[in-house]
């Protein structure tokens, strides 16, 4: 799914069942398991023809050496899959477009004509790209609490948990391959911990992406919804340095060789089939207590589309006024209206599923369960009070919160910048001369990407969100500077603080790190007032916030635990951006009264939606492939299979996960979900939810037949398809 995809300096700011499934399922399709659960899922009668195995192996061998996680920037991921012994990746051409980005100019904007390598020498660095290999995936949470009593609490207990999670690594650490990496991961507030072996490969380069009016047909017009007639693909190249360790990019470095590449099958899919999918799901929240349900539906996810609007709205803005920039913006512009969209979805999906409901009456029965023996009392019986008193006293600030805690933007750079200076002069810490060449690194990038227009706005919708605060949420140093003279002296503060010419470099700021408070307040006692009293209420609301979250964690582990005994079930771990797997079937959906989609699009409706006019802009080379009907191998009847549902569990991260026959062939890959299925990192809907994939014939039929970059599948395993006329 797009949201997946967030780029450049938009990273750096985002990063930020119903109720339980288990290895057997509760829901057909629900669950994002774990590589080493595969083997109690009833796979085998859902219609996979090879064994568990073969999909995860510990001793290796399984298809899931064959998947990566495509690591974007500094924040954002996607998943990816080896598609030849030569470390050719396929994987989203959302998920690659950063790359397509950064190497564009006015005059060669990749982003929008896409790229084609004639040869691996052509091949194209992805700036800032890496890829991750999941080599094994181990619970290891008996071997983490071992030796750690129920009694055990407190530091005490996360002591003695950080001290077997290390002896554990260390151990594992010594036998790895040259390269690799392990790490102990807590799931789930600590119900699972796991162990993971990987490989990271720093040199990643792009062989063939198509342009956009294919990668992103329809835009954000088409986004999450159904119809789509989307080309969302992009291959990659990984490479290694000659000594077979992973190194960045060089001109010298070798094509990576895996242990595992998928096979492609072109013979098709169809309603009713089984597929499979593996990938990287970047997070879900599906065993929270109700009431984070409620906050997320009517406090955070409504602040969020605001919050979004504005950014977006504005890069916009800047964009019709700079060429320049708008070619540098159009990530960053993507993916703001993608998750934008996807928190707009997600409150429409939780109000029509009446999750906050659902979800109370799921703890009702919970509660009954817990009281009805001492034993179960004494274990889980305040379990559901103490939520309600924890909240009782959270609610009474959510709204001012939710404002106050994102302050300042990063993206209204001075401003963010100032604040930081502060902090660091109030705080007197002594900072190393290591300590200000980061601070100078940072404050470098981050006045890189500035702009007055932004940061002007940026700051504006911050203070106008405050100054709509209910009166008992009012955030002081706002409402005592702006309280009385409202949107006029907002604007005015906002213009100063864009437009100031004493702060507008990373040199200037710099200088400020060398004096005390009392002469930072010197250079403007109003400004520097404000900022320090904004830091004192943040920093009080930070440090509430963090008690908050260490007391609710710790019910929330009691509450996962208390509900897997009430129903005597394993919940699969929620979403971490770790190697996970899922199926279901081909399958469309009623979206609403008298509406029903099936689970197929082809090439004609690309001609049917074309209007000439981006996003809805076909080539022209490829509406005369539809003409005269020149499919090649990947026709069906008379036309190319392009998208198609499935009802398999998939969130943000999933973008480019092959999906899989139940032969472990690929047949399609995913890019997206639909409308009436978001809120999936919370619930699951079988009824609405869907995966919206690129037909694997669409994919080939583009890289052969429009963009004359069939060469790569020399080095493919190829299975079936249509025989030529």
């Amino acid at each position: 799914m797009k949201r997946s995809n967030f780029s450049g300096f938009v990273s750096l700011v985002l990063v930020y069942a119903i109720l339980f499934g288990t290895f057997a399922v509760a829901k057909p399709d629900e669950g994002m398991f774990m590589p080493d659960q595969i083997g109690k899922l009833p796979i085998t009668a859902k219609g996979a023809k090879i064994k568990a195995t073969d999909i995860y192996n510990p001793n290796g061998g399984g298809l899931s050496e064959a998947i990566v996680k495509v690591n974007i920037g500094t924040g954002g991921h996607g998943t990816g899959e080896f598609v030849s012994p030569d470390g050719l990746i396929l994987t989203n051409h959302h998920v690659g477009f950063d790359a397509l980005v950064a190497k564009s100019t006015p005059t060669k904007n990749y982003g929008e004509v896409g790229f084609a390598a004639k040869s691996r020498a052509e091949e194209l660095e992805a700036e800032d790209y890496s890829v991750t290999i999941t080599q094994r995936s181990e619970d290891v949470t008996s071997k983490v609490l071992a030796d750690i009593s129920d009694v055990l609490v407190g530091k005490d207990r996360q002591d003695a948990i950080a001290k077997n999670i290390k002896a554990l690594e260390d151990k594992e650490k010594a036998g790895i391959p040259a390269g690799a990496e392990v790490r102990i991961q807590s799931l789930n507030n600590g119900f699972y911990y796991y162990l993971f072996q990987t490989l990271t490969l720093k040199d990643v380069r792009v062989v063939y992406a198509p342009p956009k009016s294919i990668g992103a047909f329809g835009g954000d017009d088409d986004n999450f919804e159904w119809t789509r007639h989307c080309g969302d693909f992009t291959f990659l190249r990984a490479y290694l340095a000659p000594d077979g360790k992973p190194a960045s990019y060089s001109p010298k470095n070798v094509p990576f060789k895996p242990r595992k590449s998928l096979t492609i099958s072109l013979n098709g899919v169809r309603e009713g089939d089984f597929n499979m999918v593996l990938g990287y799901p970047g997070g879900t929240t599906r065993y929270r207590e109700s009431q984070f349900i409620n906050y997320a539906e009517n406090v955070n996810f409504p602040f969020l589309v605001n919050w979004l609007t504005t950014w977006n709205n504005t890069l916009l803005q800047i964009g019709q006024k700079d060429g320049d920039k708008k070619v540098k913006l159009q990530s960053d512009v993507a993916s703001l209206m993608n998750s934008m969209k996807l928190y707009q979805g997600g409150i429409i999906s939780m109000r029509r599923a009446e999750i906050v409901r659902e979800r109370q009456e799921e703890e009702a029965k919970f509660d009954a369960w817990a009281n009805a023996k001492d034993d179960r009392k004494a274990k889980y019986g305040n379990v559901l009070s103490d939520f309600k008193k924890l909240y009782a006293d959270f609610d009474k600030t959510a709204k001012r919160d939710v404002v106050l805690r994102r302050m300042p933007p990063a993206s209204a750079t001075i401003f963010a910048a100032l604040f930081q200076a502060v902090r660091a002069s109030q705080s007197k810490a002594t900072l190393t001369a290591e300590d200000k060449v980061e601070i100078k690194k940072g404050l470098d990038e981050i006045f890189k990407a500035r702009d007055v227009m932004l940061e002007h706005e940026m700051i504006k919708f911050y203070l106008r969100s405050a100054s709509e605060l209910p009166f008992s949420q009012k955030i002081e140093a706002i409402d005592k500077l702006f309280g009385k003279n409202g949107a006029q002296a907002e604007e005015a503060f906002a213009r100063s603080i864009a437009e100031n010419q004493n702060f507008d470099s990373a040199e200037e700021i710099m200088k400020l790190y060398a004096l005390t408070f009392e002469e930072i307040r010197a250079l403007n006692p109003q400004l520097f007032d404000f900022i320090s009293a904004l830091n004192r209420e943040k920093t009080a609301t930070m440090q509430r916030l963090q008690k908050f979250n260490e007391e609710a964690d710790k019910l929330r582990l009691l509450l996962l635990k208390g509900m897997s005994e009430m129903k005597n079930k394993k919940p699969y771990p929620d979403a971490n951006a770790t190697l996970r797997f899922g199926f279901g079937n081909v399958k469309g959906y009623k979206p609403r009264e008298a509406v029903t989609y099936s689970p197929f699009t082809t090439l004609k409706g690309i001609l049917e939606k074309d209007t000439g006019k981006e996003p809805f802009n076909a080539p022209e080379k490829l509406i005369e492939l539809q003409k005269v009907k020149d499919f090649g191998k990947y026709g069906q009847g008379d036309s190319v299979p392009v998208n198609f549902l499935s009802t398999i569990d998939i969130i943000g991260g999933n973008s480019g996960s092959p999906v899989l026959n139940g032969a472990g062939e690929q047949i399609g890959i995913v890019f997206d979900g639909n409308y009436e299925g978001l809120g999936n990192d919370m619930f699951v809907s079988q009824d609405y939810g869907r995966t919206i994939s690129v037909d694997i014939r669409y994919v080939m039929f583009i890289t052969e037949k429009f963009g004359n970059a069939g060469w790569i599948f020399q080095e493919m395993n190829i299975k079936g398809g249509r025989v030529e006329k």
